[in-house]
């Protein structure tokens, strides 16, 4: 199981723009040998399959990891349990918690603020457009 911090700088950026919808940097991800990364940025954007995928294929710690930034309980708790301390913090610091953002930044993890900070804006654009009532979607009887 790799570990996000085992990833070169450059790796983590076009990680971070393909999860704001950069599909150019997606497919290149998908090609250059980090299809995990390029499923855990469609499952931060809610991609069951791509969730599915991080479990049977070896990366489970990012797909709980991406529960844990949609702000479940026992995803954190699961993190915890199977040791993934950092995840916990980067996940914290993906909703926005400024404690978790100063600890990256108190360890000079720029590029973990950055992406995390990218997260936060997916994330916050998928609530609004959930609560959108010009996008909602009705069932008809």
């Amino acid at each position: 199981m790799k570990n996000i911090l085992e990833y070169d700088v450059k790796i983590l950026l076009a990680f971070s723009e393909a999860i704001t919808g950069d599909k150019k940097l997606f497919d290149w991800l998908l090609k250059n040998g980090y299809r995990e990364l390029a499923a855990l940025s469609n499952s931060i954007n809610s991609d069951r399959e791509a969730f599915t995928w991080l479990l049977n294929n070896g990366y489970p710690h990012f797909a709980v990891l991406s529960n844990a930034i949609d702000g479940e309980d026992l995803a954190f708790q699961w993190l915890v349990k199977n040791n993934f301390s950092f995840l916990v913090v980067f996940a914290e610091a993906c909703r926005g918690k400024e404690k978790a953002t100063q600890w990256l930044r108190d360890n000079k993890l720029e590029v973990m603020i950055k992406l995390a900070s990218n997260i936060n804006e997916v994330i916050e654009k998928q609530r609004r457009d959930y609560y959108d009532p010009h996008k909602m979607k009705f069932n008809r009887s």
